[in-house]
């Protein structure tokens, strides 16, 4: 079968490998293709070091004050987690050997008719919901049609002039680090599409294998207004709709996977202008460090080209984002709608909702991020501690599940984002992941807080529960960790301590008054860390000031 791409021929035929059936797309070898234009790019380009996420916010910062703004949109692909593709019974599981889930639907036989699942229109009217849209209780299905060799159809099927949700909005809050504060931005639509399949390039350029399984596999696309200014503005607005998407339940919102991909228009005026410039998009990015990274580069040669007198070469297209030289470059001159070529989806009837269907779903859905971030920050919690426990909703569940057993807001908070964090992450773990539960959390804490065991002793309990599972008080009595609190107890440890070192005693007293540490160390390492330590502070003070 010939296929033409371009200016070159390309000729699909069946390739076998040891890890499935692809179709081959040969190719000239002249061909302007997105290996050949990546290899030049980084052949050219010297590589650099990765901006810090707080330099490219403050070279954004600089680059406003020069006389221009950016003006940043956003088109969102979101994949849905559904146990099958959008028009068809075929599953999607990531990491499949190549074009082993297709069926003649997916892979756009003639003859062959969609049947939409439902699901999707679940997940749609889920998200919009979440995004604040107006659902529009009549939508349709359209054909986009472009050619390439991974959408075997010719077309894709969309939504154009009616989608499921539009006019919404969402809000976040930016972290401490870049300055705080609350954002608001709009979003234009979301509409329901199913996927294209996915191109394999070979090494030497000379040709590419089309994997289809992704073919057909449910999205929602999220449109943002133009409302974002920097790249830390548009990496939070990202971020954002990864928590809730991931909260919702209708995507695992992983960028890795490409279960989220986001497409950035950038351009740039003159502070004042109301008309925007020519906008570009980006592509290529796989975490929103890298959007954040790719706009402000884009940002600084947008302008570069201003100041430079030759704005004119700012055209509409679409660059791709390079990693290793930390810089964009062009990839294709970008579609209008009218190359599309929109017209009625004539195989799939009307999308009719009703208000029911909507008030059900209302009444299904979660607390959301937003909701979730205000309530901590009404409990006292520090907008750092909040922006923390509402990132994930895992870390959120175990949160609120602690508090229920009666523990101190605060307090679990500091657990949670200490020295279990830093074991999760040395573990590579997720809360849900370990033997810790929320209420042995809560007991260890009120254990610390009733003067049962010392803070010290909590941590290693905490690595015990975290590791194997188990109660504090099962741990406690297993270990003897029961805090000495007898006075006459601790005194004859620091009468022991105190006889066994002269020399630190006498330098003590001589002015070298920070070795009361030393004193109280030895007195805990004596008592295996068990001894009150506000107990031993009072009675070690007394018996070193003693005359």
């Amino acid at each position: 079968m010939a296929l033409t791409l371009l200016r070159g021929m390309r000729t699909s035929i069946p390739f076998r490998s040891n890890s499935g059936m692809f179709f081959t797309v040969l190719r000239p070898q002249l061909s302007r293709f997105t290996t050949r234009a990546t290899e030049s790019a980084q052949a050219t380009e010297p590589k650099a070091a990765p901006k810090s996420i707080q330099l490219a916010t403050k070279e954004a910062a600089e680059q406003k004050t020069q006389g221009f703004e950016a003006v940043i949109g956003i088109e969102t692909h979101v994949q849905l987690s559904t146990v099958t593709k959008a028009f068809c019974s075929c599953p999607y599981n990531y990491g499949s050997q190549p074009n082993s889930t297709i069926c003649p639907t997916c892979m756009g036989h003639p003859g062959t008719l969609p049947v939409l699942n439902e699901k999707v229109v679940e997940c749609a009217v889920k998200l919009g919901l979440a995004l604040n849209c107006e659902i529009s209780m009549t939508s349709k299905f359209d054909r986009k049609q472009y050619f390439y060799p991974d959408l075997p159809k010719g077309y894709q099927i969309s939504q154009f002039d009616i989608p499921i949700a539009k006019k919404g909005y969402v809000d976040l809050d930016l972290p401490v680090e870049f300055g705080g504060g609350h954002r608001k931005f709009g979003i234009t639509r979301v509409h329901m599409e199913e996927d294209a399949g996915k191109l394999l390039h070979s090494e030497s350029g000379s040709y590419s294998q089309v994997d289809l399984n992704r073919a057909g596999v449910p999205l929602l696309e999220i449109v943002s207004e133009p409302d974002m200014r920097t790249g830390i503005e548009a990496a939070e607005y990202g971020a954002e709709l990864q928590r809730i998407v991931r909260y919702l339940g209708v995507s695992n919102g992983n960028m890795q996977e490409g279960s989220l991909r986001c497409d950035v228009n950038v351009s740039v005026r003159p502070v004042g202008q109301s008309e925007f410039g020519t906008k570009v998009e980006i592509k290529n990015m796989n975490s929103f460090s890298e959007i954040n990274r790719a706009i402000d580069y884009e940002i600084s040669r947008q302008i570069l080209l201003h100041k430079e007198g030759q704005a004119d070469q700012i055209v509409q297209e679409t660059r791709l984002w390079d990693e290793s030289s930390q810089k964009t470059f062009t990839m294709r001159k970008k579609e209008g709608l009218a190359d599309y070529r929109y017209f009625p989806e004539p195989d799939l009837p009307e999308v009719v909702l009703t208000a029911d269907y909507i008030d059900e779903i209302s009444k299904s859905m979660p607390e959301l991020p937003e909701a979730k971030r205000r309530r901590y920050e009404n409990m006292g919690l520090s907008m750092q501690d909040v922006l923390f426990l509402a990132n994930d909703d895992n870390v959120a569940h175990f949160f609120d599940s602690t508090l229920e057993h009666g523990a101190d807001a605060k307090l679990a908070c500091n657990w949670i984002m200490g020295d279990i964090a830093a074991y999760l992450k040395n573990e590579k773990l997720s809360i849900n992941e370990t033997k810790l539960t929320p209420l042995e959390l809560s007991e260890l804490i009120a254990s610390i807080k009733n003067g049962t065991i010392s803070g010290k002793i909590g941590k290693e309990i905490l690595v015990e529960l975290i590791a194997k599972g188990g109660t504090v008080k099962g741990v406690i009595e297993e270990k003897d960790l029961v805090q000495i609190a007898d006075p006459a107890a601790i005194e004859a440890m620091v009468d022991k301590v105190i006889a066994d070192n002269p020399k630190q005693l006498e330098q003590y007293r001589a002015g070298k008054t920070k070795l009361q540490g030393f004193f109280a160390g030895q007195v805990m390492k004596a008592s295996k860390g068990k001894a009150n330590p506000v107990l031993l502070n009072k009675i070690l003070g007394e018996k070193l000031n003693a005359n």
